[in-house]
């Protein structure tokens, strides 16, 4: 399945994961309905969100907004493991609980607004201390009563956005000895032309011609860069606006298709809901706020 989104009633989904060689599976395109924060504790490989490639290495730390296409390539060459810690919530639900610290609600509000200059953060000074309060929150979830999960979850909010706003603080005064590590790869030009063309019929002599690159490299490289066909993610980026535009406007599905680059709503339709279980108007009646 080249699209994944995840989502769910509860207000948080907190996981701590584990893979090695043994296990090893290669991640897809997708994307959650929270806001995400991602702590690596080990591991290699690589990363693309915003149509940018970096580089993934322990101690690294990520914030994806919602609805933010990101995939991760795993190395597990030698019998490398990979272990990181993630917590995906919905941003508006705990604002509230920031409102007696002036200061940061107003960096909440930032890091949750899509404005972030760059998603990732490499090495962070408290990094012990953000490894010590994701394991510790991973240890009691599961032993938490229902009644206490909300206060739980908000407090450890509030003391990862505190470890957060006092890197983000440093970064910004150091900027020359923060800067985001990333090497240009080719496939970022390809995310970028799909970008900007995903909503027109897609012809690969006309990629190649643009970027300058041979259709059987360039195919070669994207299959290579993603684990999937430059199709099979052109699909996966218009359904992921499709979802945008059913939760955010009263557009008919057939006017979003055709947005999107689907002259065929019932395929639209069909193809909605072979990736997402759901049909277009099922998932607008379920997700958009009443």
């Amino acid at each position: 399945m080249p699209v994944s989104m995840s989502y769910s009633d509860v207000p948080m989904y907190f996981a701590y994961h584990r893979t090695s060689v043994n296990n090893e599976h290669r991640e897809t395109f997708h994307s959650h309905l929270g806001v995400e924060i991602l702590l690596i504790h080990e591991g290699k490989g690589t990363m693309i969100v915003n149509n940018n490639r970096y580089e993934i290495k322990p101690g690294m730390l990520c914030i994806f907004q919602p609805l933010q296409l990101h995939h991760l390539t795993l190395d597990y060459a030698g019998g490398q493991s990979f272990e990181r810690s993630m917590a995906i919530f919905e941003p508006t639900m705990f604002a509230d609980y920031f409102d007696k610290w002036p200061a940061l609600h107003d960096f909440y509000a930032f890091i949750c607004s899509g404005q972030l200059p760059y998603p990732c953060l490499y090495e962070l000074q408290d990094l012990t201390l953000l490894d010590h309060l994701f394991r510790n929150m991973n240890e009691r979830m599961p032993t938490l009563p229902e009644a206490d999960k909300q206060e739980e979850i908000s407090l450890f909010l509030v003391n990862l956005y505190r470890l957060l706003k006092q890197e983000w603080e440093r970064r910004n005064q150091h900027a020359a000895v923060y800067q985001t590590r990333r090497k240009t790869h080719q496939v970022e030009n390809i995310l970028s032309w799909i970008e900007a063309n995903y909503a027109v019929p897609y012809r690969l002599n006309e990629m190649s011609q643009s970027l300058h690159i041979s259709p059987f490299h360039l195919s070669h490289l994207f299959k290579e860069a993603t684990g999937i066909t430059i199709t099979e993610y052109i699909a996966t980026r218009r359904i992921h606006q499709s979802v945008r535009l059913l939760t955010t406007t009263n557009k008919p599905v057939s006017q979003i298709a055709e947005e999107i680059g689907f002259v065929n709503s019932s395929y639209f339709c069909k193809l909605f809901k072979s990736q997402l279980g759901v049909t277009p108007h099922q998932y607008r009646k379920k997700w958009t706020p009443h």
